[in-house]
């Protein structure tokens, strides 16, 4: 058999035996959460069968690739030396058989083990994908995007390889170094020893080697973090906008190139450690085959050892140092598969704020009525959403929560139009947030139709709840796809209908690809007024009976906020609405407006009775009548009002 694959171990070669050198020692010193090893076991236990035969076909290949050099030595010893011709054809038909049986067994392996390996990768990325879906919007606001993502890629594809590359590797070394330890005991004890005594010429630079490649891995790994990280922030719109506007593209260019470099010259400084390596053990194999031939030759000229006994442990050596190193590395490599495990299971362990408890109860299909009863809000803190880990941090923040919402009670009648009011800052956006249920009252209750929404079915909440952000969100893809999100089954004709009432059907008509022109990143393709058209548009095909809207005209130019004006008053109509009002013209003929300051309501009544009573709301007003002057008559007919 080859150099090569006697280094395998695991038929990885030489190379994969340095990727196990490359790996943090310092993984040993991580504490593992009790009872991982029950845990991966039961991720395993449907594949328990398969990787039962996995390990058969390990064990299997292994005696077989043992029985080669004996094989050899009886041709030589038993054919050749003799001038036994026939044994020595017979003998070598079996090679080649024993040659097509390694061919399938190790085809048989690698069946089973990507069968196994993405099998699991399914498992766990469907798990944590879903975990993650039901994690409450106060988790995304913490935690990087990126440590998401490798969460769900590298972290489940580095534990796949616990029962592939590590398991099949760990149990083909062992197996295949205690047979030929064995095999070659037999045949010489003395040479065998001689041989051992060797292995420190591998051990000592493969640690040596192995903690300075190390250290460069790490600062790889980061730098490439960071080369990623700064992609992702340049390459979408926004950021490409920023450094446009700013002129800042050659210092971009440079900070590129100095993390590019550095890259560069760690790649550069690994292959030669790589090479040293790879000397160490092919320099140990070359002095252990001349020593077998120096000494084995000897003693066959003298007639103590046959001559095939000498090529036969010749052919050992070559199996022997590569799988023996690969386990000196046994505990990092165990560890890492682990702790990768661990890293998923820690996200899986992350209890969702927000869940359905058991026996939860539907929101009635109808007319809605709203009814805050003495809510008192405080955002969670770090501990209750996040890890460390996925904010990238040491340590979570432990600063307290400080409380946003005091004692907050009214009530929304069906069809009527709720409006929040007052200075930025004073949790309005909170409430709208509680309402579809994105956080969970400290104290008091929010009710739909009567039902408390933490006694509700959250896909009945979902279904009677929409929302219309001040930056409404598109995804990169086709204007159909983005509203069919609301509405998968949606028809043409209703997708038509929504267009028109939300006054977006004349743009999409003048598109040549219609439905079907995608909107770009975030929507970037189309302008605020149009995203907040579409926005309306999905959320007339989701035909929610209670409309949560953070005002959506904030920042548009006249001619849009006229048009998304009247999308919106076609959208409000009929239904039970709480809007966060920035212009206060908008929401004068609002059924009940609430002045919201620092957390508590401090006003509440109709526009007319608001601006009688000359408190917070009649002081906001005049300000923002004297700032706008006759902006506040601009866009007459379109205020959201409830007809």
């Amino acid at each position: 058999m080859s150099m090569r694959r006697g280094m395998g171990g695991g038929g990885g070669g030489g190379w994969g035996l340095m990727r196990s050198f490359r790996r943090d020692e310092s993984v040993t010193s991580q504490k593992l959460s009790p009872g991982i090893l029950r845990r991966i076991a039961r991720f395993a236990r449907p594949y328990r069968r398969m990787l039962l035969i996995f390990l058969a076909l390990i064990v299997l290949d292994a005696l077989l690739s043992a029985a080669n050099p004996l094989i050899y030595r009886a041709i030589i010893d038993d054919g050749i030396l003799p001038h036994h011709s026939g044994v020595v054809v017979e003998l070598a038909l079996l090679l080649a058989v024993l040659a097509l049986s390694d061919v399938i067994l190790s085809l048989w392996q690698r069946w089973i083990s990507a069968r196994v390996g993405e099998g699991l990768i399914f498992d766990m990325r469907t798990q944590v994908f879903a975990h993650f879906q039901r994690m409450p919007i106060a988790f995304f606001t913490r935690t990087q995007t990126g440590a998401l993502v490798s969460r769900l890629n590298n972290d489940v594809l580095d534990a796949q390889q616990a029962f592939t590359d590590t398991f099949s590797s760990v149990v083909g070394n062992v197996i295949g170094v205690t047979i030929t330890l064995v095999a070659m005991l037999l045949l010489s004890w003395q040479i065998t020893l001689v041989a051992l005594a060797l292995l420190p010429i591998i051990l000592l630079p493969a640690r040596w080697v192995g903690r300075r490649i190390q250290a460069l891995t790490r600062e790889s790994y980061n730098l490439n973090a960071k080369m990623i990280s700064m992609m992702t922030e340049r390459f979408n719109v926004a950021g490409a906008l920023l450094v446009k506007l700013f002129g800042e593209p050659l210092r971009e260019i440079q900070s590129f190139e100095e993390k590019a470099g550095r890259v560069r010259d760690i790649g550069v400084t690994q292959a030669m450690y790589t090479r040293v390596f790879m000397a160490a053990i092919l320099l140990t194999a070359s002095l252990a085959t001349a020593l077998v031939y120096g000494w084995g030759g000897v003693l066959a000229a003298d007639g103590a050892l046959q001559v095939g006994t000498v090529v036969a442990l010749t052919a050992y050596l070559n199996r022997l140092y590569g799988p023996l190193t690969a386990l000196s590395n046994v505990q990092v490599d165990i560890m890492t598969a682990l702790v990768s495990f661990d890293r998923v299971f820690e996200v899986l362990d992350l209890e969702p704020m927000v869940a359905e408890k058991p026996g939860a109860v539907a929101i009635p299909n109808g007319p809605a009525t709203i009814e805050f009863e003495h809510v008192d809000f405080s955002y969670p803190r770090a501990e209750e959403v996040s890890l460390a880990s996925l904010e990238s941090v040491a340590v979570l923040d432990q600063a307290p929560s400080q409380q946003v919402l005091f004692d907050v009670s009214f009530t929304a009648q069906p069809g009527q139009l709720v409006a929040l009011v007052g200075p930025s800052g004073a949790g309005k956006t909170t409430i709208s947030h509680l309402i579809p249920r994105l956080y969970d009252v400290r104290s008091g209750a929010i009710r739909i139709n009567g039902i408390d929404l933490r006694d509700a079915t959250l896909d009945s909440i979902r279904r009677e709840v929409g929302v219309v952000t001040q930056d409404a969100h598109l995804f990169h893809d086709t204007i159909r796809a983005n509203l069919r999100y609301a509405k998968p089954d949606a028809t043409d004709e209703e997708i038509d209908q929504a267009l028109r009432a939300a006054q977006i059907m004349p743009l999409v008509e003048s598109l040549p690809a219609g439905l079907d022109t995608v909107v770009g990143d975030r929507g970037y393709r189309l302008s605020g007024g149009e995203k907040q058209r579409i926005a309306i548009a999905r959320l007339l095909l989701k035909a929610p009976n209670v409309v949560v809207l953070d005002e959506a005209t904030a920042h548009l130019d006249s001619e849009s906020e006229w048009a998304v004006q009247v999308a919106l008053k076609t959208a409000l109509t009929g239904r039970t609405s709480v809007v966060i009002a920035h212009r206060l013209s908008t929401v004068r003929e609002a059924n009940q407006i609430l002045v919201i300051v620092e957390g508590r309501i401090v006003e509440r009544g109709t526009h007319t009775d608001l601006l009688a009573t000359n408190g917070v709301y009649a002081e906001l007003y005049r300000t923002q009548f004297a700032r706008q002057g006759a902006a506040d008559t601009r866009i007459p007919g379109a205020s959201l009002a409830v007809d």
